[in-house]
């Protein structure tokens, strides 16, 4: 059988330290999976990373009952958003910290994705992976204007370049995507440290058939090059066995 969800972080080949920030929170009403690439000097960009992730989470979980996915996860960005910014203005150390952030919301059959930046969520379906995020990215803009093609995005020079993160400002735009989990096998989530790197068939061809695929991936990405950090996380979309699974 295989794992219900899994997920891993490396700090790649060169950098000294990891800026990304990654987990999850399950119960039985929700799901809560959430990817966070943090950027700034010094230790600025794990700091917000990690904020991110767990004040998202903590704050989702505080709530009596989630009544509107897409309002809950907005909400709780907006606080993450609004936590970081504030923090960033309290040290030098920490001035102009930012983030992306990825989260996925499952509640039911249905899920709410939400994105800022560029770390990215997938869905695998029986036979095709199919990205739902947008790049908030420079080279997104270029591709839209048909300036580039896809193909010339994986090695463009400003690839790096992103046009909205967490904690920059003390307003931030938020993108929300909902899907129903029905005939989606499985959710993938990932910093650019793995998509830039890794293309989509190659993801769904190793989440679909090996066993510890965020191993597989990120030592491919390594073995390519992986300057940056790399993480990911694959859980189960439709899963039959949910109810007989406890954390």
């Amino acid at each position: 059988m295989s794992k219900l969800v899994e997920l891993l972080s490396d700090v790649g080949n060169f950098r000294k330290t990891n800026e990304d920030y990654i987990d999850y929170y399950t119960d039985h009403i929700k799901k809560i999976y959430v990817i966070a690439d943090g950027m700034g000097g010094h230790n600025a960009g794990d700091v917000a990373s990690k904020l991110a992730v767990e004040n998202t989470i903590s704050y989702l979980n505080s709530l009596p009952e989630i009544k509107n996915m897409d309002i809950d996860i907005r909400n709780a960005i907006n606080d993450s958003n609004i936590k970081i910014h504030e923090l960033s203005k309290s040290s030098e150390e920490l001035v102009g910290m930012g983030t992306t952030i990825t989260a996925c919301l499952i509640k039911g059959p249905e899920m709410v994705v939400a994105n800022v930046g560029d770390s990215r969520c997938y869905i695998i379906k029986e036979n095709k992976i199919i990205k739902v995020t947008k790049d908030h990215s420079l080279v997104q803009q270029l591709i839209d204007e048909g300036s580039i093609t896809e193909d010339e995005g994986y090695s463009h020079p400003n690839k790096n370049i992103i046009t909205r993160a967490l904690g920059t400002k003390t307003h931030v735009d938020i993108d929300t995507y909902s899907l129903n989990l029905e005939e989606i096998k499985k959710v993938v989530m990932c910093t650019d440290g793995l998509s830039n790197l890794i293309k989509e068939e190659e993801i769904y061809e190793i989440v679909m058939n090996k066993d510890n695929c965020c191993l597989e991936l990120i030592e491919l990405s390594k073995l390519r090059g992986g300057k940056d950090n790399i993480s990911v996380i694959v859980f189960e979309g439709e899963c039959k066995d949910d109810r007989n699974y406890s954390r």
